[in-house]
């Protein structure tokens, strides 16, 4: 289970080669009251530019592709598998963040996994 002073996430990278691969990162959070009367929560930033964009899929099987910009992809519905071009393969569902920051290069391919629809959130981050 992850700590309560940290979230865990996974960034789509590229690779000195023109391939991908996997990097973990963590965002700091520490408790704060948003407002009186709520409890205190953990918050953490996450940085990001305007053009957030809502995404519903009814499937998604993609050729090998880099990230059309950098941007976090936020998981609502449904569940994806991303392959970097070293070979690994690493599973995403709802709740998880992903920085997709691949692109350059070969990129990765996306396949969504389980029932549909798939849902995600893009949030464009500063270069």
């Amino acid at each position: 289970m992850p700590e309560r002073n940290t979230l865990r996430y996974t960034v789509i990278t590229s690779t000195p080669d023109g391939g991908s691969a996997f990097t973990d990162a963590e965002i700091p959070l520490a408790d704060r009251t948003l407002a009186a009367g709520v409890p205190a929560m953990a918050v953490g930033a996450v940085p990001s530019i305007p053009g957030v964009s809502y995404l519903r899929s009814g499937g998604f099987d993609s050729a090998p592709h880099p990230a059309p910009t950098r941007q976090w992809v936020v998981m609502l519905r449904g569940a994806i598998e991303v392959t970097t071009t070293d070979g690994e393969r690493r599973r995403f569902a709802p709740g998880d963040l992903v920085p997709a920051a691949d692109t350059e290069g070969l990129g990765h391919t996306t396949v969504a996994v389980g029932a549909p629809p798939f849902e995600a959130l893009f949030i464009p981050t500063p270069s």
